[in-house]
């Protein structure tokens, strides 16, 4: 008797499990060339808020600029000179599309300018020589950006200050920065100390309860939602609520666990209608919709790897959308990989089958339409039989 009530119990517990919804191919891939013909070593990349340019920052002081619409165009290429070869880590744009500030190791923080290209070193890094600097980002407002370290500090910047070390520290590695899109409030994810919220007056707190998982990144893609979402190893995420009158009084939802996916995450960025865009090793990128609280599978590690078995095996450094799933992804060796929505073809025996049948059903009515208009018996009749009816 136990055996008969255990299998319909196990079948309801997999029915509750989180699932990405997936559908048989959700995109087409192409290749565009690559941004150089050796693997140079893209860790981060980010759009500008026109939409217009990606800034790339990779190993060695790599920086470079490419069209956020034809990537694959050498032409439109900007080769930049940070005058660094540290490990640059990290861009924020400005608000404004300006300007845009990359976080690098042993206390690397320089600022690229749009009207000439130049980069150079912000004012006040001083402050934080030597320390591997893992994070950045700009508030909405646009008059302080937080800078990020991996020894667990996180410092305000702005240029007429410089840094300003905002205190209650952690001890491990702080992975992503991001901001609210309405509210100067920031949230702050790290590797083993959990996730923290930065109030508009520059204060820290750290979310009880958070410290057990591995966040990889955050993000806050929905302006008209008071909450971010932030991602962890073992496929797991959490949606933050965000108090905007009491920052310290944020708190976390019920922890999700996407155990029908195949891989990991291990980073996310902003997708086109106010969603997040999440990386998967060994491949594959899923969508996540705040507004709907829905997970789907975007680019599936099969269908990567299909496509091409040598590029699906390089990670995933940055993607992109210049429209609903029209965009590329970036790998860590400069690969770019073009993706627009799905075609779905039909041949033309199955479109002279569907023609026939609507037809086979339309005409029939069609004619007996006509017999009736043209028949004063047949409308005699119905008149008598609607009138019964009334009766």
């Amino acid at each position: 008797m136990r055996v008969n009530y255990l299998i319909p119990m196990s079948l309801v517990l997999i029915m509750l499990l989180p699932t990405v919804i997936a559908e048989n191919i959700e995109v087409d891939l192409s290749l565009e060339p690559s941004i150089a013909d050796y693997d140079v070593g893209i860790i981060n990349a980010a759009m500008s808020p026109d939409e217009n340019t990606v800034l790339v920052s990779g190993q060695d002081g790599y920086i470079h600029l490419i069209s956020a619409r034809n990537p694959g165009d050498r032409s439109q290429d900007v080769e930049l000179n940070s005058a660094r070869d540290n490990d640059l880590r990290d861009i924020a744009w400005h608000p404004r599309g300006e300007t845009a500030l990359i976080a690098g190791d042993f206390g690397t923080a320089l600022r690229y300018e749009k009207v000439d290209h130049s980069v150079t070193i912000v004012n006040g890094t001083g402050a934080v020589l030597g320390r591997d600097m893992s994070a950045v980002e700009w508030r909405s407002a646009g008059d302080y950006a937080y800078f990020a370290s991996k020894d667990g500090s996180v410092w305000r910047f702005s240029e007429g200050t410089g840094f300003m070390h905002l205190g209650n520290d952690v001890n491990s590695e702080i992975t992503s920065i991001s901001c609210h899109i309405n509210y100067d409030i920031c949230v702050v994810s790290t590797l083993s100390s959990g996730l923290g919220v930065i109030g508009p007056t520059h204060n820290i707190s750290w979310i009880s309860g958070t410290k057990t998982d591995t966040w990889i990144d955050v993000d806050c893609p929905d302006a008209q939602l008071n909450e971010c979402v932030a991602f962890g190893s073992g496929l797991r995420m959490i949606a933050i609520q965000l108090n905007i009158v009491d920052h310290t009084k944020s708190t976390v939802g019920s922890m999700v666990e996407y155990q029908t996916l195949d891989g990991d995450f291990i980073a996310a960025s902003r997708g086109y209608t106010s969603s997040s865009l999440i990386y998967l090793a060994p491949s594959g990128t899923v969508r996540y919709d705040a507004q709907n609280d829905v997970a789907k599978i975007q680019i599936s590690s099969s269908q990567l790897a299909d496509w091409d078995s040598v590029v699906a095996g390089r990670q995933i450094s940055y993607v992109w959308e210049t429209s609903f799933n029209n965009g590329y992804i970036l790998t860590s060796n400069g690969n770019i990989i073009a993706f627009e929505p799905h075609k779905v073809e039909i041949d033309n025996s199955m479109l002279t089958t569907i023609i026939l049948v609507a037809v086979s059903i339309s005409v029939p009515g069609v004619i007996l339409g006509l017999i009736y208009m043209n028949s004063p018996f047949l409308q005699r009749k119905y008149n008598q039989l609607m009138r019964k009816r009334k009766k």
